[in-house]
């Protein structure tokens, strides 16, 4: 065992993580650091420090990471309008590469040899950890206590709590059947029920938005104001990129908007069934490609379109930090140069429909989209050359007697 003198631990307050403190002090005899980031979770994080008190921690960071969430991640990651498989919109996969980066940080500052994480070797989150702290600082050495310790169920925990009289907060009331995670994208639910594809999501599971059918009769209209492929305002409202997503999550929860149940193949090799809301989120990308239609380039739009389930797939599996998605970034941020203008949308019963666009760097010429008279600006009569020239091939292939290869 690697000799460990101190060690930096992203740390929940939870049941886990407080089992986890503890641990490493005894297994590692090590002093304990804790880390704990507000990113929207929607829980007050600071009883975390009296917790990591009681546990003889004497270096604590708590810190509000919101508006740095949103602006250099979540917003990123929008303009390229990444989904994984076709409708996850990442929500958890986009927090873990900020949360690595503070932890090689924190590590730095205070002299750590090592950091640690609660995330089990099942998930996808122990790559994502793991692989953001040694692209970020290659010599860091990792702990992750779910691969190393026997203690695989929540009776182990609570026992091992009450061997070593470490206060567990038990909460009133029942406890929720699943595991879930938030942060201002989203709120996630996995295992109870859901562990059976084929069960339904309860009704009362979902946190954050009502049901499509008790959502307001009357339509909602929202105006979107777009700078460089990001949102700047909300009906003429300036505000900051995480008040953007607070307030279209307020917004989109009302109207039913956002929810999400799909069976996903984690990057460890194994499917799983989770249910996701995402009502900011999802108003987002349908506004961010409402505004694109107007203002990108045919080809860059498809070439866009080409990339995005490759960027999508290096966010899910923890490539944030790679020279990849950097370059692919790169590329992305220089096509929003000129997405720019206000989106107007209809939210009606969990449906975000586009009900206008406009831009002022618009390439859309009414003038040539017209079905009245074009006064000249297009001559129809060029399109038969152009359609003889694309079928060149193609006759060519079924003189030969070619059908389609």
């Amino acid at each position: 065992m690697a000799e460990i003198n101190k060690v930096v631990l992203a740390y929940s307050g939870g049941l886990d993580t407080s089992v986890i403190v503890r641990w490493l002090q005894e297994t590692y005899d090590c002093e304990v650091v804790t880390f704990t980031a507000d990113i929207g979770q929607g829980e007050e994080v600071e009883p975390a420090r009296a917790k990591a008190e009681a546990l003889g921690v004497k270096e604590i960071f708590i810190e509000d990471l919101r508006e740095e969430f949103v602006r250099d991640y979540v917003y990123p990651m929008f303009r390229a309008n990444a989904i994984y498989e076709g409708e996850y919109l990442l929500g958890t996969s986009i927090a873990r590469p900020l949360i690595a980066k503070r932890l090689v940080e924190i590590a730095a500052d205070t002299g750590a040899d090592a950091i640690s994480h609660g995330a089990t070797g099942k998930g996808n989150d122990q790559v994502r950890f793991e692989l953001g702290a040694y692209a970020l600082s290659p010599g860091i050495k990792v702990i992750a206590p779910w691969r190393e310790w026997d203690l695989l169920s929540r009776d182990k925990l609570m026992a091992y709590c009450e061997q070593r009289n470490i206060p567990v907060e038990m909460k009133r009331g029942k406890k929720s059947p699943y595991s879930m995670d938030a942060n201002l994208l989203h709120i996630s639910y996995e295992g109870g029920l859901l562990e059976d594809p084929w069960n339904e999501a309860e009704e009362s599971m979902w946190r954050w938005s009502v049901s499509p059918e008790n959502a307001p009769d009357q339509a909602r209209y929202i105006e979107l104001e777009f700078q460089n492929g990001d949102i700047v305002a909300i009906d003429g409202e300036t505000r900051t990129p995480a008040e953007v997503l607070s307030e279209l999550n307020r917004i989109g929860g009302e109207n039913g908007i956002g929810r999400l149940d799909i069976v996903e193949n984690r990057y460890v090799g194994m499917k799983s069934r989770g249910c996701y809301e995402t009502p900011g989120g999802t108003i987002m990308l349908k506004a961010h490609r409402a505004i694109e239609s107007l203002t990108l380039d045919r080809e860059v739009a498809h070439l866009k379109d080409e990339l995005m389930p490759r960027y999508a797939s290096l966010v899910y599996n923890g490539y944030w930090w790679s020279p990849e998605r950097k370059m692919l970034q790169t590329m992305i941020d220089e096509s929003q140069a000129c997405v720019n203008g206000s989106v107007r949308l209809k939210l009606y019963k969990g449906n975000v429909d586009v009900a206008g666009r406009r831009s002022p760097d618009s390439l859309f010429d009414e003038a040539i989209a017209t079905f009245d008279d074009d006064a000249g600006a297009y001559d129809q009569a060029d399109a038969a050359g152009f359609i003889k020239l694309n079928a060149l091939r193609m006759q060519i292939a079924a003189s030969k007697g070619r059908k389609g290869d």
